[in-house]
């Protein structure tokens, strides 16, 4: 592959940075486009060799990313210091960061995405992410939506186990009747049902994006929560360092959205969906799809948050069921969702 800026200035030049279980998903699902070329960033070299190689991309510096047209963020938060720095130079981010604090400062780089003519996907994971396009599948078949619960199981590679274990000793965020609600992590129980072969499993208030990206597309929702399951030992060691190291990659993860609303008729009705995949795979496969529908696009859209309306959003979950995770929607009898 041709060095980075050097050749073919009409294809455009997409940057991964972090290298990692999800990063490595994301270049790999990004390869078999043949009008793009691909760069790797990350901080351990022979890892970014090792996935350049398998996906015939070159491997750059985290200054030289400025030279690509779109940037995937993979790597472990914080990304809005590297986004905003980005944006300036008029390169369109995709972020898949989860944290709490890095997606609210990420929300506040609209102005500076459309002043440069960029466009900035924020939480383009499972959860943010794949969540906020199954609230808008399950919300436009309702006349009103209120309330929207999101609950997750599972991580991906360590640095996503990480993420998982400090949110359960956060601080959890909620709207609760239309007021902002700060509560424990860790508390909260609540037993949630996934797709199978994951069934149940209890499910507990997380230091989660999803209610605070969630009311910005849905605005007139009154109730918003997010939980992550957790077993007591999670819960216990939440607030201290990991015991032990975390696992290479997570086994299989689940998603699970429910939305409760009125018909027009006024009848009060509550719709589910999930998944059930590996998380990492559900991650990249949702940020691969993002880097897709950015690199078509027309003209610039600032700051984008999966959900919103304005979304393409049934031909979003189109490609991401084309890429290997399947959708379930509860109907009282389970059934794959169909294309």
């Amino acid at each position: 592959m041709p060095a980075i800026g050097t050749s073919a200035t009409d294809t455009p030049i997409v940057a991964v940075v972090g290298a990692g279980v999800t990063g490595a998903r994301v270049a790999d699902l990004l390869r078999h486009a043949p009008t793009l070329r691909l760069a790797i960033v990350d901080t351990t070299a022979t890892v970014a060799n090792r996935v350049a190689r398998i996906v015939s991309g070159a491997v750059i510096d985290i200054d030289e990313t400025v030279a690509a047209d779109v940037v995937v963020l993979a790597h472990p938060a914080p990304h809005a210091d590297l986004a905003a720095r980005l944006l300036s130079s008029g390169v369109s981010v995709v972020s898949m960061s989860d944290d709490l604090d890095d997606v609210r400062a990420m929300l506040q780089l609209d102005h500076r995405a459309r002043t440069h003519d960029a466009t900035l996907v924020v939480g383009a994971a499972m959860a943010p992410g794949l969540s906020g396009l199954l609230a808008r599948y399950l919300a436009e078949q309702l006349y009103e939506v209120d309330e929207i619960h999101v609950a997750m199981h599972g991580t991906g590679g360590p640095a996503c186990a990480r993420q998982h274990h400090s949110a359960l000793g956060g601080t959890s965020v909620g709207l609760h009747d239309g007021e902002w609600i700060e509560r424990p992590a860790g508390a909260g129980r609540e037993l949630c049902w996934f797709p199978e072969p994951i069934n149940s499993y209890d499910c507990y208030r997380a230091e989660m994006p999803d209610p605070v990206l969630l009311h910005r597309v849905f605005p007139a929702s009154t109730r918003l929560s997010a939980r992550m399951s957790a077993t007591r030992r999670d819960r216990l060691t939440a607030r201290l360092p990991m015991l032990r190291p975390p696992h290479s990659e997570g086994g299989l993860g689940g998603l699970r959205v429910e939305v409760r609303g009125c018909l027009p008729s006024g009848a009060r009705e509550t719709l589910i969906a999930g998944i059930a995949v590996r998380s990492g795979v559900a991650a990249a496969v949702v940020a691969a799809t993002m880097t897709r529908w950015v690199l078509q696009l027309a003209s610039s859209r600032g700051l984008v948050v999966l959900g919103d309306a304005s979304l393409p959003t049934a031909d979003l979950l189109v490609a991401v069921q084309a890429a290997g995770v399947r959708l379930f929607e509860f109907t009282g009898v389970a059934r794959a969702m169909q294309d």
